[in-house]
């Protein structure tokens, strides 16, 4: 029996809705299409010749090899991202889940990291791994490792990684160690009983039931990937070195504010924006039916 809630006058769910419209109109309607409008133009820095160019924009942004090397970058970066963070988050969760004695010092610090700015982050992971002064950097020297991330873009694009994983896998903790106690014992017990391992007991039972949970935090890491990681690049490399880390919410920023290039700027917003869209229509289309809620 579906379960509908009344109300005594017709306006009240209209007035209790209203604000998240507003927000949502202020916040994301109106600079979505400030962005598709500005997209179609062709002006100046200062605003003061403007050009109606159609699509124009989007045909010479396509037609540049620039951007669809930032496109490949930001492919490597983001399916990095959400993978590292996704399996670093789950194994600590495990093991927290598991711990006894100092559980709650142990959940706690993993915890910290998330309470930490992006850009913040961005210069912690520089200082570390600075060729020059970082311990790290010192660290991997000692391996054979000649460390320098000015110099070698896969040094770059590993120190982004390293950060924008360290900034989010204690939010992934959080939700999978919630998904993990939320799982009755009784089938754990029952796990044990049939003689089933450790391991085998997290492949059949836990880590299906926390199918839901997964699916809730690929989105979320996606969506992180593509737009919150903008302060740890620009804090750490600015994209370099040789564009090896111009991923596409820099490189928006880099052609709007540096290169003054506006229409430019507003034309990889839209398709920034189209290609989130498409990939959380696409995972809650197709990913989620492989999701076992029960």
């Amino acid at each position: 029996m579906e379960k509908r809630a009344i109300f005594r006058h017709r306006w009240l769910p209209y007035a209790l809705v209203a604000p998240q419209m507003v927000i949502t109109l202020v916040f994301f309607i109106w600079p979505a299409s400030q962005a598709l409008w500005q997209s179609m133009l062709v002006q100046d820095a200062f605003g003061l010749s403007t050009e109606f160019v159609w699509f124009e924009n989007f045909e010479i942004l396509f037609h540049d090899p620039a951007y669809l090397h930032s496109f490949a970058v930001t492919l490597v970066f983001s399916a990095a991202v959400a993978f590292l963070g996704l399996s670093t988050a789950l194994l600590l969760a495990v093991m927290a889940d598991r711990v006894v004695r100092g559980a709650t010092v142990y959940k706690t610090l993993l915890i910290w990291p998330y309470a930490v700015a992006p850009a913040v982050v961005g210069v912690l992971w520089l200082f570390m791994l600075n060729p020059t002064i970082g311990m790290v950097a010192f660290a991997l020297e000692g391996m054979g490792i000649d460390w320098n991330h000015q110099l070698n873009g896969t040094h770059a694009m590993i120190l982004i990684i390293v950060a924008a994983v360290w900034k989010q896998v204690s939010y992934n903790f959080l939700f999978f160690l919630a998904g993990l106690q939320a799982i009755p014992k009784s089938l754990i017990e029952a796990g044990a009983i049939d003689c089933a391992g450790p391991g085998r007991r997290f492949l059949t039972i836990q880590l299906p039931l926390l199918a839901p949970t997964t699916f809730f935090l690929l989105v979320v890491n996606i969506v992180y990937a593509f737009f919150e990681t903008f302060s740890i690049v620009h804090a750490t490399t600015e994209g370099g070195p040789a564009k090896a880390t111009d991923i596409l919410v820099y490189k928006v920023f880099h052609d709007g504010f540096q290169a003054l290039d506006l229409g430019g700027s507003a034309a990889q917003s839209v398709v920034l924006m189209v290609i989130v869209i498409l990939l959380t229509i696409v995972q809650f289309r197709y990913v989620e039916r492989r999701v076992q809620y029960q």
